[in-house]
Parts: structure tokens; sequence; C-alpha cells
């Protein structure tokens, strides 16, 4: 990974400003829990207001006095500020602190370096580490701008920092050659399971909201669960049996956060990509946190940003347990879901969770009494297959008669096929 990082906790100064320039401003205890998240240490928050970020060094002259002042009090090694910071801001910034500085997003794509484990999830992670580094490659370097020189160095006459440069390009496109075939790869996946009409049910939510938790409960998988921001981050696909419904694809996905970076949205799309082309969004909420609406109201921009606003939503709120609340469904005017408590942790409510689930998924089934002769046993194999026949009886004339419940392109697909009569 680009980033090396220590055995054990840095010791960080956290900072945090009030801009009255800014619309929506960053949650100081959401960045305290993404440096922990991280594996920092706090050991200081030095919080302060301006008007406007200062155009060299993002904090005035005496509010940088202050965190300098913590940083040798504390013997920090890392100055982290929980915002977005340009190039040259953060090579000022060292140089006045005399220690590394990372701003949100640097933070960020640390985590998720952290956090990738498959192939695809390490790809996306570099290319977001480099894209960003790009634009830092000066920091601290100056001397790079020097042209090669010397025996056995004299070369084509670029500073060996337009060679970081192009290498970095050349690195980018590679990596990005080699997601768009993952993306193929997927591609093919959903086409396959839109052939054979299997539904698409992908969580959705705030990080740390319990989406993992309550997919392992679902689906009795093992995905790897943590109290910790962005412990998911590559996707995981688990067939789910539903009864009246028939087999479903469920999906856990890598959580969203405030303000996520450009960037990240950029570089897993392909993994995003499975939220685009769900047929059913699960919408997971912490009903325990302080920040709820908000958290929603970021989930719904990412899905807006990504194309994704338009899906059909479930909303879950989770983390019932920690309320001391009874599970319940509520229903919109129509009489459709919309909102399911329960806890994924104690599995209270989860019973509930599929009947919502199975009430949307089968809202365009087809139920018919059906009567087949003998010859037709090709349309009955095939509807057995569907595992959509819920009973069958034989007439004394060998008519079978059976009662089906399947998706409404299932029914027109079968019926294209079948040249003979259905009653």
């Amino acid at each position: 990974m680009f980033f090396d990082r220590p055995a054990s906790g840095e010791r960080a100064v956290l900072v945090h400003l009030n801009l009255a320039s800014e619309d929506e401003r960053e949650d100081p205890r959401e960045f305290e829990e993404l440096v922990l998240s991280a594996g920092g240490d706090p050991v200081s928050f030095v919080m302060g207001q301006r008007q406007a970020p200062h155009p060299r060094t993002f904090v005035g002259k005496g509010k940088l006095q202050d965190i300098l002042a913590e940083v040798q009090q504390h013997e920090a090694e890392i100055v982290m500020f929980n915002h977005a910071l340009s190039p040259s801001q953060e090579r000022n910034l060292e140089r006045e602190l005399k220690c590394r500085v990372l701003d949100r997003t640097g933070l960020i794509l640390d985590i998720f370096a952290q956090r990738a484990r498959t192939h695809e999830g390490k790809l996306q992670v570099e290319l977001a580490q480099l894209q960003h580094a790009s634009t830092r490659l000066v920091r601290g370097w100056t001397h790079l701008e020097r042209q090669k020189g010397g025996i056995g160095l004299r070369g084509p006459g670029e500073t060996q920092l337009e060679t970081d440069r192009r290498l970095l390009r050349a690195r980018i496109k590679s990596i990005t050659g080699r997601l768009q075939k993952v993306r193929r790869q997927r591609d093919q996946g959903r086409r396959s399971r839109q052939r054979a009409e299997v539904p698409t049910i992908a969580l959705v939510g705030y990080t740390n909201a319990g989406k993992s938790t309550l997919f392992n409960r679902l689906t009795t998988a093992e995905v790897y669960v943590a109290d910790q921001l962005f412990a998911t981050l590559d996707p995981t696909l688990r067939r789910l049996q539903l009864d009246e419904v028939g087999a479903v694809v469920l999906a856990d996905t890598v959580g969203f956060i405030a303000h996520l970076p450009h960037k990240l949205v950029e570089a897993f799309k392909a993994t995003l990509e499975e939220t685009v082309s769900a047929d059913l969004l699960l919408h997971v909420i912490d009903a325990t946190a302080e920040s709820r609406e908000d958290n929603m109201a970021q989930v719904q921009a990412v899905l807006e940003e990504i194309g994704a606003g338009g899906i059909p939503q479930l909303q879950v709120f989770n983390k019932l347990d920690l309320l001391e609340q009874e599970p319940r469904i509520d229903y919109d005017a129509s009489g459709r879901p919309e909102r399911v408590w329960l806890s994924a942790a104690t599995g209270a409510g989860c019973d509930l969770l599929l009947t919502a689930i199975t009430s949307l998924v089968g809202e365009d089934m087809i139920e018919q009494e059906l009567q087949l002769e003998p010859e037709q046993g090709r349309l009955r194999a095939a509807l057995y297959q569907l595992g959509a026949v819920s009973a069958e009886q034989y007439g004394a004339d060998g008519v079978s008669h059976l009662s089906v419940r399947l998706p409404r392109a299932d029914w027109n697909r079968l019926l294209g096929q079948e040249a003979g009569p259905v009653a």
C-alpha cells in the first residue's frame, strides 16, 4: 500500500475549525472516531473558528502556535485536520509544525487501505491514493526539482519529479485498465442474474450502522464485523431464499460517510454499481445515533450522486436492543412496508424484515390455478424448477391441477415458450 503505517498507534493532534463560509460542517466526534478507526492515538483536540480558511496554512498564526505547542507538549507524530487541505497548505503546515500533516481525505484513504482485503478492493484503494498523491509529490522533496546528473545518472534531461509523475501516470493507467476488466466481469455476473430473473437486494447506509451484522444474520455468512467506521470495504454477495418469492441475491456494500471524497466515489464505481443495479435497497440506519437524520440525508445524497436515487427503498432502523423497544413494521398510506425496526445483534425483528422484503419483492407476483394436460409435462417441470408450485392434485383423467405463484417476468417467459393452451 501507498502509506507506511507504524505497528503501534501514532500520537495525533486533531484540528477542527468551524468555518462561517461552510454550509455543512464536519462532525468533530465522527472525526475522532475516524482517527481511532485508523489506529491513531488522539492526544489533543484543537478547535477554533474562522470566517474562511487561511490560504497559506488554513489556520491563523495564533492557532498555528497553539497547534505547535500541543505537538511539542505531547510529542505528537502527526497532526490531522478535519478538513480538505490543498497540497501547498499541507507542505506549509509540515514546515511550520515539523511533523506529518494529514487531511480528512488522506485519513479516509488510509482507513480504506487497512480494510481492503480482496484484489479488487486493493486496486480501488491504490487508484484513489495515487490520484490523491499525484498533486502532493513535491511535498518536502524540493531537491527532486533539479535535473538528474552525475556518473550513471545522466539521462533524458527530465527532473526526478517529472520521472515520478510519469511513473504515477503509468501506474494509474494500468490500475484503471484492470478495474475496467473487473467491471466487465461484474456486469457479466449481473446480466446472468437478470436473465435468471433473480432479484438483487443491496444493503446501504451510513458507516457503522450495522449492515454487515444484519447481512451475517440473514445469510449466515461470516463477513468481518467490528464497531468501527468502514469495517466493510469489499462487497459480498450471498443467495437468500425467501418463502413465496424464491431466491434473491443480497449484497453487502461499503458504508457511506458525510462528504465522501469524490476520488473514492470514482475509484469504487465498480463496487457501487452493485447498488445502482439493485431491485431494492435496504437503507440500514443506526436508530441510536444523535445525527440520525443527517446521516440519512448524507446516504441519500451519495445515492443520488451514483445514480441510485430512484431505486425503491426499505428503511431498516437497527440497534433497537439499545433503545429497549419492540420490533415492528411501519406501513405507508397504501399499505406498503416503509420501515422495519429491529436488532441485527440479537436477531429480534429479522423475521419482520423478511416479511417486508417478501411483500415488496413479491409485488409483481402472479398467482394462478392451472390445469395441465399430461403432454404438458415440460411446463410442469419448469414450474417445479422455479419453485412456483404450492399445491398439486391429479384428476381422474390425468389432468394436473396446480396452484402456482411466481414473478410476472417468469410467467410471461413460460407463456411464450408454451405452445399448448394453459387453463
